[in-house]
């Protein structure tokens, strides 16, 4: 017999133990979920539940199958018989045993990605839709698309416009493909994986029976993440265990971090209503960090607003206090983290370090500050700096006014051309070697009144040759050149890629000769590091690739408005709440140091300058006695409504929002600021006329408020 007392601690073994009704198990980040899970399952078969009533519903198949090869460890006995996976793989099970009550006599197939596309691209070109059209979006995004909007059940329209508004000029066609998709798949009786959930729902609300036969087998459901869990996956939940069933959920609602992909935190918050005289249980002994660690994330949780309570602890009572760092800028933020790196790597081991991030592109400037210090790294989540192909593409074109000339710039620049291709490229190249060693342009004086683009490029490189601008004008050059390229190839991520330009020019600005900037650019390219683990390598990630894993130190960058929280995320209070779990997430993930990064200003494009910004609203709301101050670096006050953003110094120019107020009758322009009495600081989304304002309130959310009760501040 395992000794339960013994292995578990008292909130453990209260989840494990209570076995009859609805439980829900809110498991705080680092609070040993999973071997919760492992002992329950146990703790069920040693009190004579047969392993196939008891039905385990992860988000993988290889969580499912570590949680049953763990769990038959205890009991020295094979769990095979429990049904444990995924939901769309037990939803494909049952759907196949009663697939004559769907209207699929001869059964269903079921569509992997790749036969997704295959069978959506026939339909387009059966429809001609885009035929001709380079920068229509490709099948698979549109597929995304589709998915997203099935997933969150909502209009493809929706989905367009919240997320991909590049895409509305073609939202006429894709409904149309999206009507014709769906009717395809019945015809050939096929379901991709959204198509397996929905079809089970039906299948159990339409059919009794089959509805009574699957509870009758799975007297006892468990759901692991259920925070993870998407609308139909709850409703499935509660169809197969019933609202008094034998059902047990566990997840956190601190750390519901999926909803751009359909995850609704509304699953787990209302589970109690759901099911109605619901245990709730709450893991908050922590077993990863450090207490103070801790104590700053159980502050960004009492911060939050719906949620469960709940206080992380540690046994670990020692350790330093998470650091606040302020670099003057994003670009001295890439050196501060640098630093500070290297002065951790005596302590840990690289790979145990991890810079986490709230978009791939944030971590650009660092990504080339580390390799000119020849420190490895691996990135997860988004793609590297020098595996994107629109840098590689706008580095090729300024490398091109190079002497002597790289014939691997030349081709790529050239390969953008139309009507231009490999041998062309060669040939040209060739040409332009030859124009600098004996003045004769005739060949390419020749192909420039054939191809309109080539002499646009070619004027490019004269003019940039002749009257040499900064590294930062020339790009500006190129990025004008290279815009059409842009969006003929990627349209369909656009506003991704054109933040990573934003990043480059950023990193351009820091530069006064080409020369230096071009060399440090091929270095950052030269550096091929693949994604396996690696023992040497620094670990850059995105905070979405980073839940679930953990770090001896962890640094935080980019944490300002309109990074983090992101500027969309600041017009809509739902996205902002989920802003502030992640920002819970990325703190977690650390086990003995923990360092917040606010740069005091950020690159701005439209100026071409770093412009002063504030402050993260969430780590304005940290109390500073849960933080160092670094020695030298300006601290940030707690619920600073008032602060100015960075060092609180006004630069030559410009006016402190304290010493000026816009007049409460003139108009407004979303993206300002202002103050109200009782919500304190928030930001303008939008102004109705004639005198009410859309604002958003950190920690409050959206309110819409009458002028007269607001201040502004230009």
């Amino acid at each position: 017999m395992i000794d339960y007392e013994k292995s578990l601690n008292p909130a453990q073994l209260e989840a494990v133990t209570t076995t009859r009704g609805p439980v829900l198990v809110i498991a705080g980040a680092g609070s040993g979920k999973t071997r919760t899970i492992v002992y329950r399952l146990a703790y069920l078969v040693e009190q004579g539940v047969p392993p196939e009533n008891i039905l385990l519903l992860t988000f993988t198949r290889k969580a499912a199958s570590q949680m049953l090869r763990r769990s038959g460890e205890l009991l020295n006995q094979e769990m095979g018989t429990v049904s444990g996976g995924t939901f769309h793989g037990y939803s494909y099970t049952i759907l196949k045993k009663f697939a004559p009550a769907l209207g699929f006599p001869q059964g269903f197939s079921v569509m992997d990605a790749a036969d997704a596309e295959d069978l959506f691209k026939g339909v387009r070109n059966e429809l001609k839709v885009g035929q001709g059209d380079k920068s229509f979006p490709r099948s698979r995004t549109i597929l995304s698309c589709l998915s997203k909007a099935r997933n969150k059940e909502i209009s493809l329209q929706s989905i367009i416009e919240s997320e991909a508004i590049h895409l509305h000029d073609y939202l006429e066609d894709l409904k149309k493909l999206e009507e014709a998709y769906f009717l395809e798949k019945q015809k050939q009786a096929l379901l991709d994986f959204d198509d397996l959930l929905f079809f089970l729902e039906r299948l159990l609300m339409d059919n009794p029976e089959v509805l009574e036969y699957v509870r009758s087998v799975h007297g006892y459901v468990m759901v692991d993440e259920y925070q993870d869990t998407n609308l139909v996956q709850a409703r499935l939940a509660r169809l197969i265990a019933s609202e008094q069933g034998n059902i047990m959920v566990v997840g956190d609602d601190a750390q519901s971090i999926y909803g751009f992909r359909g995850a609704d935190v509304g699953n787990i918050l209302d589970f109690p209503r759901t099911f109605p005289g619901a245990r709730v249980i709450k893991l908050e002994q922590n077993y990863r960090s450090s207490q103070p660690v801790l104590s700053l994330t159980n502050c960004i949780l009492s911060n939050m607003g719906q949620k469960y309570d709940k206080n992380l602890f540690s046994t670990r009572t020692s350790g330093a206090k998470p650091e606040l760092i302020t670099p003057s800028s994003d670009m001295a933020q890439a050196g501060a983290v640098l630093s500070r790196v290297e002065e951790l790597s005596s302590r840990y081991p690289l790979h145990d370090i991890a810079v986490l991030f709230r978009a791939a592109y944030h971590a650009y400037p660092l990504e080339v500050e580390l390799n000119k210090a020849s420190i490895g790294y691996q990135k997860f989540g988004g793609m590297k700096f020098s595996e994107a192909s629109h840098i590689k593409d706008v580095l090729s074109l300024m490398r091109m006014v190079q002497d002597p000339p790289e014939i691997l710039a030349w081709k790529r620049g050239l390969g953008l051309l139309k009507g231009v291709g490999p041998k062309t490229a060669q040939r040209l190249y060739q040409a332009y070697c030859d124009f600098l060693t004996t003045a004769d342009g005739s060949e390419l004086k020749k192909f420039e009144t054939k191809n309109e683009q080539f002499a646009g490029l070619m004027e490019l490189l004269r003019r940039q040759k002749n009257l040499p601008a900064s590294p930062s004008g020339f790009l500006t050059e190129v990025l004008e050149f290279y815009r059409p390229f842009l969006e003929e190839k990627h349209m369909d991520d656009l506003p991704r890629r054109l933040s990573g330009l934003e990043q480059l020019e950023q990193i351009t600005s820091a530069y006064n000769h080409l020369e230096a900037f071009l060399a440090d650019m091929v270095l950052e390219n030269s550096d091929p590091v693949g994604m396996q683990a690696r023992e040497d390598a620094l670990v850059l990630s995105t905070i979405h690739s980073a839940k679930g894993l953990e770090w001896s130190a962890v640094l935080l960058i980019d944490l300002v408005e309109e990074r983090f929280p992101s500027r969309r995320a600041m017009q809509d209070s739902d996205d902002m709440d989920e802003e502030q779990r992640l920002l819970y997430v990325a703190c977690t993930r650390a086990r003995d140091y923990l360092g917040l990064f606010v740069p005091q200003r950020i690159y701005q494009r439209n100026t071409g300058f770093n412009q002063r910004v504030w402050p993260s609203p969430f780590v304005r709301e940290i109390d500073t006695s849960f933080y160092s101050k670094v020695k030298g670096q300006a601290g940030i006050s707690p619920r600073a409504a008032e602060n100015t953003p960075g060092d609180q110094e006004t630069l030559p120019g410009e006016v402190s929002p304290q010493s000026s107020r816009r007049s409460q009758t003139s108009a407004v322009p979303a993206g300002g600021y202002c103050r109200h009495k009782v919500f304190g600081r928030g930001k303008v989304v939008q102004a109705l006329p004639p005198n009410k304002y859309k604002v958003n309130f950190p920690g409050v959310g959206l309110k819409t408020i009458s002028g007269e009760y607001l201040n502004f501040e230009e």
